[in-house]
């Protein structure tokens, strides 16, 4: 699905901010509108946080959680001390990106792949065409990004969490957890910090402790878009995963 802002779904109103429990929230509109009680969730990177967050709140409906290249949350060990400042960029950046008066920016497909390719050299040509079918929509002299402006820093609208959270949001997982790790994957290539893995073996090591047997923890040689550029060597975990025989476990 497109969360709201992106690909082919509608932007937010002005002055509602994007925030990562409305993503949540829209995942249980769309369980509603097609009547799923019980249903298997797949997400890459930020969309991966999104169904970490709604596997715990909703636990009951979510049966498996892929995690392609993600992790279930964003863990800021300091975010008791930190959540103030990251609320207060949200709300700054959406005043100053609605009241810029610049214009949409028509650009030739070409260009718009070529600007998108520059940004992530780890995604090639082939992917970011695919990327552009629902992250562009035609003009009469070219192509616009349907992406909300609002959205140009995506961090601003992440719902970070302490250790202390992440452990209880972790103990009320009912569902069956595979994280596919790629190797030159977002700890690499997406953040100037990205050399500390505490968080991720943290999270790795708290999941592995509570879960059990219902998680697996897969490392597959590739870049964060891995499940894109060598969709084989994604395709047969994840298959395997989703063909195996829920653990009674997991149905508390």
């Amino acid at each position: 699905m497109d969360f709201g802002g992106h690909g082919l779904s509608s932007h937010y109103k002005p002055g509602l901010l994007y925030n990562h429990q409305n993503f949540v929230s829209e995942v249980r509109r769309v369980a509603a509108a097609f009547k799923w009680t019980r249903f298997s969730f797949m997400g890459h990177s930020f969309g991966g946080t999104v169904g970490g967050m709604f596997s715990c709140i909703f636990p009951e409906m979510v049966d498996k959680l892929i995690l392609l290249d993600s992790t279930p949350f964003l863990l800021d060990c300091n975010e008791t001390e930190n959540i103030v400042t990251y609320k207060r960029r949200n709300i700054e950046h959406m005043l100053q990106v609605e009241a810029s008066q610049d214009s949409l920016r028509v650009s030739s497909m070409e260009e718009m792949l070529q600007g998108l390719l520059n940004k992530n050299s780890h995604l090639n040509k082939e992917c970011g065409e695919l990327l552009l079918q629902r992250g562009t929509r035609k003009m009469a002299t070219g192509v616009v990004s349907n992406r909300d402006r609002r959205l140009s820093v995506p961090e601003h609208s992440f719902d970070f969490v302490s250790k202390e959270m992440l452990v209880h949001f972790i103990s009320r997982l009912q569902a069956d957890v595979l994280l596919i790790k790629a190797t030159q994957g977002y700890y690499d290539v997406r953040r100037a910090n990205d050399d500390n893995k505490e968080p991720l073996l943290f999270m790795v090591d708290t999941l592995r402790t509570i879960l059990k047997e219902r998680f697996q923890y897969v490392e597959v040689p590739g870049n964060h878009y891995v499940h894109m550029n060598d969709h084989h060597l994604v395709a047969g975990v994840v298959s395997s995963f989703l063909q195996s025989q829920p653990r009674t476990t997991s149905r508390m």
